[in-house]
């Protein structure tokens, strides 16, 4: 298969990188701290960012003998000094908080950390970032390979370490191309992995943290040895990646590198579908798509629940507008559901079941009546569902799309 065709594809032009790297230097030289060096962070520094990210990551690193006991100013610091420097400063809260900056047609984070040479220096996790990118710089000749295997893991659906992902992180792909030291022999080896992997030093695993090893894949962070850099990752989406790298070694395409578009039609042949436009609410993008994703659970959840047989479910996330589409029997319920009362053995209840119902049936321990269902469709069920003041705190707005 001819690689360099997809990296034609999903590689920074000269272009676009020479206006990434004009930008980022413009942003740099704003950026006037005493006792602090500023620089390029993230994939960009690495060199294994793809075609199309308008995202710039910008480390603020703070004199680490000056400010290491200071650890919890850095980002006033910070904040004083863009104010500066530039109109609209957004200040987003996190383990150390950080800064957005909008830009043309890039969102620019702006990070405070400690310049630490060793971790033992660090005071907060953001601390061994730039140790990330040194690690990977040491191994520029992969990032063609990180590159493509960032591509295959995002057309599948399994890229992105946010709580409404919960997949490979961008930092995770480029470990594993690392260790595997080629896109092949990661896709080779990740299509025999068993439920549970463990990649480096097996005795300092088994010292891991036990929150930290319930993933699938225990991936040993080598700039953080005590730390699983995939403890995010979900069985759903590391099962995923496995069965995507199976089937590429079975018949190795071009389309395993291309985001799949929603096909309306394929899935109206599977069934009833129904099909939300949503709405998220204004917050960061992760608490944007975990709200998200709560509302599309409780649907879904809430369906099946009323006996709706649902064949398939799907989330599209998007900062903007997001869509949930629900595949589900075309077939309508029963007019009538069976309601299931107190145990037999629990005499005092059972009477009170009775007195409220008529035909009340008796098998074994249980006891049962029929009641009329409110909802026999599927569509009707759901239009009358989202207007519950549940969703008032996860999106803005959902509507049933016609």
């Amino acid at each position: 298969m001819d690689f360099n065709k997809i990296l034609m594809l999903i590689k920074p032009s000269k272009k676009e990188e020479e206006k990434m790297n004009k930008l980022a230097d413009s942003i740099i030289s704003k950026i006037k701290i005493k006792d602090t060096k500023v620089t390029l962070g993230g994939s960009g520094a690495k060199n294994t960012w793809l075609r199309g990210n308008h995202d710039i990551d910008i480390y603020v690193k703070f004199d680490c003998g000056k400010f290491k006991d200071k650890s919890d100013e850095l980002s006033d610091i910070l904040n004083n000094s863009l104010k500066k420097s530039f109109k609209k400063v957004e200040r987003l809260h996190g383990s150390r908080d950080y800064f957005h900056v909008k830009l043309k047609d890039y969102t620019v984070e702006i990070i405070p950390i400690l310049n630490i040479k060793k971790g033992d220096d660090a005071r907060n996790i953001t601390d061994f970032s730039h140790l990330h990118v040194s690690y990977v710089r040491n191994h520029s000749k992969l990032c063609d390979g990180v590159r493509l295997a960032k591509a295959f893991a995002m057309a599948n659906e399994v890229y992105g370490a946010e709580s409404y992902i919960r997949g490979f992180s961008g930092y995770v792909i480029e470990l594993l191309v690392i260790h595997y030291e080629s896109f092949m022999n990661l896709i080779k080896s990740a299509s025999k992995w068993k439920d549970k992997e463990i990649i480096g030093n097996k005795n300092l695993a088994e010292r891991l943290n036990p929150s930290k090893v319930q993933s699938p894949l225990i991936l040993l962070d080598p700039v953080q040895p005590d730390r699983n850099a995939s403890a995010a990752l979900s069985h759903e989406k590391y099962f995923k990646f496995i069965e995507a790298c199976k089937n590429f070694l079975k018949k190795p395409s071009e389309e395993f590198f291309k985001e799949r578009k929603i096909n309306l039609n394929e899935l109206k042949k599977k069934g009833k579908l129904i099909i939300l436009k949503v709405n998220p609410i204004k917050n960061k993008l992760d608490v944007q798509g975990a709200k998200a994703l709560k509302a599309f659970e409780h649907i879904k959840n809430e369906l099946m629940r009323n006996e709706f047989r649902l064949i398939d479910s799907i989330f599209k996330f998007d900062e903007n507008v997001s869509y949930f589409y629900y595949i589900l029997d075309r077939k309508e319920l029963n007019n009538l559901k069976k309601h299931y009362g107190p145990p037999v053995d629990n005499e005092k209840a059972l009477e009170i079941f009775k007195n409220k119902y008529k035909n009340v049936v008796i098998d074994g321990n249980k006891s049962y009546t029929f009641i009329k269902r409110e909802f026999t469709y599927p569509l009707k069920f759901t239009n009358n569902l989202i207007k519950d003041k549940y969703f008032r705190d996860k999106v803005k707005s959902i509507n049933i799309l016609k």
